[in-house]
């Protein structure tokens, strides 16, 4: 059994409805302060909560009040900073990273600029980023396998915003529906009802938008929104447990499962099968992929419907490149349907060396767990070029390489024993 959680919006989403709807479900307030206060952020405002009714129902309210109003003027690459610097759990800051990643490349295709330069006004204040960087925090603490999110509201009116007047829903949260195709629909509110922050959690996390998938109920949370609308304004956020099918067991970290002492970070797997292309179809696309930023492209044959043989094609990537390789695979595949999940990836500390053989020079990737050296390993292409120069077998440079580095090693330990 694997954890799920279903984001329900009847009346939308934000950042604060999130939050609160975790807190109700559990995750202790008191955690959450604690963690938050390593953002180096605490004198800026102060986190609580209450217990509310809107229409009759009882619900969690989240409120962070600024103690100080003084203007920041941050960025996406600030904002990185931050997170990176405060150590937070791995989950929750490859999540943090994620989500303001992804609301960075909104905001800059609003703007026509590049993400890295994107000014986040509102989104960039001290609120927003407790906001998202305590529901990534939640979520961790909940184990949350895997995130689905309902069919948003698209709202109505206008709001004041840092740009002067705009119409609803912001453009930000139409460019972040527009990224993953998410289905909307009019619940006859005229007002705000997604704000980017809200937008930004559910596009980047969630698995698939639509009606709940099946599940045993565990519990409900419900986050309260500020305002008091004919229907209660209120997220439900359920909790349960359902069989992991998708995939093997060991492999289903998604947003939860276990962590080691190693380096975390969230990636997306996209999955499709197809048979009816080429092979040199597939593999012009696999190099595409690779070429527009996927970690990995792999494929594997299958057995499809009618008994036909194809092929499974699996991309791994970050979560910034999601919507490019998504792109790529419908552009240069057959594919009618593109699987996503999440998946956390333990990669070891590694760096390039270099190593100067008589056939030229070699990069070196080295691994390490802590202060130990668990692999080394001479960069393919490296050794595929001298090769080719000198008319010598590629495992010749290969091994060349890996000599000439344990000598470099064997030298330093030498000129380090005499100082011991």
């Amino acid at each position: 059994m694997i954890n799920i959680a279903y984001l329900q919006c009847p009346t939308g989403i934000a950042g604060d409805m999130c939050l609160a709807a975790l807190v109700h479900a559990g995750v202790p307030l008191e955690y959450l302060t604690t963690q938050l206060e390593r953002l180096g952020m605490a004198e800026e405002y102060r986190l609580w909560a209450e217990k509310v009714t809107r229409q009759g129902q009882q619900a969690t309210k989240v409120h962070v009040d600024l103690t100080r109003h003084d203007h920041h003027t941050r960025h996406l690459p600030d904002i990185e900073a931050i997170i990176k610097a405060a150590k937070l759990p791995p989950r929750a800051e490859n999540m943090s990273l994620a989500v303001f990643r992804k609301l960075a490349e909104a905001e800059g295709a609003v703007h026509g600029i590049d993400p890295e330069k994107v000014h986040f006004h509102e989104v960039g204040a001290t609120d927003a980023i407790v906001d998202i960087v305590g529901t990534c925090l939640g979520l961790d603490w909940l184990k949350i396998d895997r995130l689905y999110c309902s069919a948003f509201p698209v709202g109505g009116g206008t709001f004041r915003a840092a740009h002067g007047i705009l119409p609803v829903p912001a453009p930000a949260v139409l460019k972040l529906w527009e990224m993953r195709s998410v289905p909307v629909y009019s619940n006859g509110i005229e007002r705000e009802l997604v704000t980017p922050t809200g937008a930004a959690i559910a596009v980047t996390l969630a698995t698939e938008f639509g009606p709940p998938p099946p599940m045993i109920l565990k519990r409900v949370g419900l986050g309260a929104g500020s305002s008091n609308f004919p229907i209660p304004n209120i997220l439900r956020l359920w909790l349960g447990e359902t069989e992991d099918t998708d995939k093997p067991k060991a492999e289903s970290h998604g947003l939860g499962g276990t962590f080691h002492d190693h380096d975390e970070e969230m990636v997306a797997v996209l999955e499709t099968q197809i048979d009816d292309l080429s092979p040199q179809a597939i593999a012009y696309a696999s190099q595409a992929l690779l070429s527009a930023g996927a970690v990995d492209v792999f494929v594997q044959p299958v057995t499809m419907k009618k008994s036909r043989l194809g092929v499974l094609l699996t991309v791994i990537c970050h979560p910034e490149a999601v919507d490019t390789c998504r792109n790529i695979l419908f552009a240069e595949t057959t594919t009618l349907g593109i699987r996503q999940s999440w998946q956390c990836r333990t990669i070891l500390n590694r760096e390039l060396q270099t190593v100067d053989t008589e056939y030229g020079l070699v990069r070196i990737k080295v691994a390490f767990s802590g202060d130990r050296i668990i692999n080394v390993h001479p960069e393919y292409e490296d050794c595929a070029t001298l090769a080719q120069q000198h008319q010598i077998p590629w495992l010749d440079i290969h091994q060349k390489a890996i000599q000439h580095w344990q000598l470099i090693q064997q030298q330093q330990a030498e000129s380090i024993a005499p100082q011991l």
